[in-house]
């Protein structure tokens, strides 16, 4: 077995490295990429920018790799966008990586080879079968170990409050987006409306920001920001002491656009549906409080 490859699932920053590290040590890697292209997913959030400078995203094993080629180290001290991750680093990685790196190849299983769900004997010594779909149809490949290094970019969380899509959400995709918006090109969905962010985490506080500073330049634009939890308390995150200054800078961005009401914070709020009223929607919580966008 020591001959089969290694799957790894994902050629963004996480797959790739791993690739990297097998080959330092012997070991023959195989990345699986859904996309198009080496970072994929990271390529389509490019205009958000990262919380760690180059200095803590550049792995040892990458680097060594990629120093013979030429490639010019960014400077360290910078904070990159994803397109900047994605071109400066993903693509070239995975331009050395070479035939270790596939494409448009896309994952949907794997199991032990010749062991159904009931069958436990020789499951620990058996290599594994990857089921693989690609452009022009199915594959198979058999594999010593399979890394996931797949990401969540693909299966963001849903909108309800209990972990499950709320009642009328997929209705509704067309006016829901699930990711840090790109106010450069797609400005007039957001200007002058009345816009709900839900979530605590950071990419919804990068939003938050991101909205607010279009509400100063675009008058009627109003932010209301959904908490689920009862309370504000440490949302806003540890700034000036957090770890990562660019990330405590961004809570304290937050947490000041909130106190001068460009947000409007409601908490304890876990959406159970989502309704159309003409061209708006109204969001329903679980206790019946209902706001109207």
């Amino acid at each position: 077995m020591s001959e089969l490859p290694v799957v790894v699932v994902g050629a963004g920053p996480v797959g790739l490295a791993a690739a990297a590290q097998l080959l330092e040590r012997g070991l023959r890697p195989l990345v699986l990429e859904a996309g198009p292209q080496a970072g994929a997913a990271v390529a389509q959030w490019h205009h958000v920018r990262l919380f760690s400078q180059w200095s803590e995203l550049v792995d040892p094993a990458v680097r060594r790799l990629l120093e013979p080629t030429g490639w010019t180290a960014p400077n360290p001290q910078g904070y990159p966008t994803g397109a900047e991750w994605a071109t400066e680093y993903l693509v070239p990685l995975a331009q050395a990586l070479g035939e270790h790196v596939r494409v448009n190849a896309r994952v949907v299983g794997v199991a032990r080879r010749g062991r159904d769900r009931v069958v436990d004997a020789g499951r620990d010594s058996e290599p594994l079968t990857v089921h693989v779909q690609t452009a022009t149809g199915e594959e198979r490949i058999t594999a010593k170990a399979v890394v996931d290094a797949s990401g969540t970019w693909g299966s963001p969380n849903p909108l309800g409050g209990d972990a499950l899509p709320a009642i009328g959400e997929r209705a509704a995709a067309d006016r829901i987006t699930y990711h840090v918006p790109d106010l450069t090109d797609d400005v007039q969905r957001y200007a002058g409306k009345r816009i709900a962010v839900a979530g605590s985490g950071h990419s919804a506080l990068t939003a938050l920001v991101a909205l607010t500073d279009l509400a100063d330049k675009h008058p009627g634009t109003h932010v209301t920001w959904l908490l689920r939890r009862g309370a504000v308390g440490n949302v806003f995150g540890g700034g000036e002491s957090d770890q990562l200054p660019a990330r405590g800078a961004l809570g304290l961005k937050a947490k000041a656009a909130a106190k001068v009401g460009h947000v409007e914070v409601v908490t304890g709020f876990r959406t159970s549906e989502v309704e159309r009223d003409g061209d708006q929607l109204v969001l329903v919580s679980q206790d019946g409080h209902r706001l109207d966008d």
